[in-house]
């Protein structure tokens, strides 16, 4: 951990979604009491550093992403002590504690909003936020046809202190979700003072949430397709040749904001900032991550790939050009809280879009298929040079709640769109930790904020720690020789007598990664198996299967 050692290169880091991780005083609410007790687990599995979900005060429209005051935790999560507690234990251990930060919007009862709704047209309240005068011939109608990521309309009319019908704002995601005017000097500081806030803390670095976001056209013109994901494209994978700039997503005026934040996080030591940019193709990603901006940023091509052959190969080749063009590495995931978990969605041929779920009215996956094909990708991932990240519980195999009843969802998503989108919760639902004991280990009273399917008792942490085979023990082993053999900053080559329409192979460090993707056994090399994704592999793998093999 000295200063400049660029830890973050080929960084393991793994994300806790607070509210779901564990809950330290039993009121089935995941918290940071509860995430410090079960710190020491995640050092046995071999991360580098956590990143935590939001945990700031917030009314919880959207499970935090909706805050009301940046210098301080929810009480539902605890207090800044337990914050500190948290760091310093982090520290005995070698994790670090990476913050979610969420500078696109605020909640609407943040005390800014608030002042902004008592005070009047073109006031200095009113300029913090994207407050418009509505169309039509008095004002009743949006100021543009910008749709809401969560569905239905991206504006939402104000009444005036007088009582009158009012100026319209924008909330790319919910109405509790007003935008920021991020042309606002004012707003441009105070970020960088709660940068400074959580790093004089401890702070490991931040992940910043939408962080393509932020910047809007001038003029607010209307969008050319009303796309509801996070990259303005319905077809995320193949994203149109557009002759401009998507109004609200990428633009341009983001790198300077980037930059002046990059200046305060090198104020201190060795830490890092992380971008939720869904921004493809990977060349327009990888601008996020020059040399002033972003340390890294997630690779939601990757994320977004299939489990086959020709997507992979052409995914991992594109990011390791695309990123080390700029001079960063590139980064790998398969899950995270927004995202069906990829133990269930690799049963699948074609699921939801991105911020959709798996509702009890969805075909039932095949637990077994995406199970197997689950712990393939991760194998397959692991080996890889850069940085990785893992969602809490996929360690585990653990798989969607895909027949969560509806009155037990909280998601935005389900409410604007009246049930037609379930959205994320069913990847958002607490871990298991231990099979016999009340919410299996999550809380010690059985309470639990959302309901936990009873299947989830067969991927408890204690019944799988030390179980030869076990997903658990798979992620520890594949951790471990990932550090031993410096395969995070090591080199890729393809190995073309493995990769075809049905297999891929690629060295990396003296280590053979062979993946079967759909076709007939491959016969393994000579040389010594370390780790298969499979109990029993021994001469030939077979489909749905990786072997690492040392050289």
């Amino acid at each position: 951990m000295t200063k400049g050692s660029e830890w973050w290169r080929s960084a393991v880091i793994y994300q806790i979604y607070p509210r779901s991780f564990a809950d330290g005083n039993g009121d089935g609410m995941g918290d940071l009491k509860g995430i410090r007790e079960r710190l020491p687990e995640l050092a046995k599995l071999g991360i580098d550093a956590v990143w935590c979900s939001p945990f700031f005060r917030s009314p919880q429209k959207d499970a935090g992403y909706d805050v009301s005051d940046y210098r301080d935790i929810d009480p539902r999560f605890g207090t800044l002590k337990d914050f500190d507690d948290l760091v310093e234990e982090g520290k005995k251990l070698g994790i670090r504690i990476i913050v979610d930060l969420v500078p696109n919007h605020s909640s609407d009862q943040h005390p800014w909003f608030q002042e902004a709704l008592r005070s009047e047209k073109g006031s200095k309240a009113r300029e913090r936020y994207m407050f418009r005068d509505g169309k039509g011939r008095n004002g009743e109608l949006p100021p543009n046809n910008w749709p809401s990521v969560f569905g239905g309309a991206a504006w939402t009319r104000i009444t005036e202190p007088d009582g009158t019908p009012g100026q319209w704002y924008l909330h790319i995601f919910d109405s509790s979700q007003p935008d920021f005017n991020w042309d606002n000097q004012e707003v441009r500081e105070e970020f960088k003072d709660i940068l400074r806030f959580w790093l004089d803390r401890g702070a490991g670095g931040f992940r910043i949430d939408v962080a393509h976001g932020l910047v809007k056209e001038d003029g607010l013109p209307d969008v050319e397709e009303a796309s509801t994901t996070m990259s303005g494209e319905e077809g995320a994978n193949k994203p149109k040749d557009r002759t401009k700039p998507h109004p609200f997503w990428g633009q341009e005026g983001v790198h300077e904001i980037i930059r002046e934040w990059r200046k305060v996080v090198d104020e201190y030591d060795d830490r890092i900032m992380a971008a939720e940019a869904w921004v493809l193709p990977l060349s327009r990603m990888a601008k996020w991550v020059r040399q002033d901006e972003y340390h890294q940023s997630f690779n939601f091509g990757y994320l977004e790939a299939q489990w086959k052959a020709d997507q992979l190969k052409q995914v991992v080749a594109e990011s390791l050009v695309e990123f080390g063009n700029v001079g960063a590495p590139s980064t790998w995931v398969l899950s995270n809280h927004d995202v069906i978990r990829h133990a269930t969605r690799f049963a699948y041929d074609q699921v939801p879009k991105q911020g959709d779920g798996i509702g009890p009215d969805y075909p039932q996956p095949d637990v077994a298929r995406g199970l197997r094909r689950a712990r393939a990708a991760t194998s397959f991932m692991l080996g890889l040079p850069g940085g990785a990240y893992i969602y809490q519980g996929e360690e585990l195999g653990l798989p969607e709640h895909t027949t969560l009843d509806g009155k037990y969802r909280q998601d935005p998503t389900y409410f604007r769109t009246k049930g037609e989108r379930v959205g994320r919760d069913g990847c958002r639902v607490p871990i298991p930790w231990e099979a016999k004991a009340p919410a299996f280990g999550f809380s010690t009273t059985g309470e639990s904020w959302l309901p936990q399917p009873a299947h989830y008792g067969e991927y408890a942490r204690d019944l799988q720690e030390g179980v030869a085979g076990s997903t658990l023990e798979l992620y520890k082993s594949l951790l471990k020789l990932r550090k031993q053999y410096g395969l995070g900053l090591g080199s890729l080559e393809w190995v073309e007598e493995y990769c075809s329409e049905n297999s891929l192979g690629y060295t990396n460090n003296g280590i053979l990664v062979i993946a079967n993707f759909n076709g007939t056994p491959i016969k393994l090399p000579a040389g010594e198996v370390m780790v298969t994704s499979q109990v029993g592999l021994t001469t030939a793998l077979e489909h749905d299967q990786v072997a690492w093999i040392k050289l």
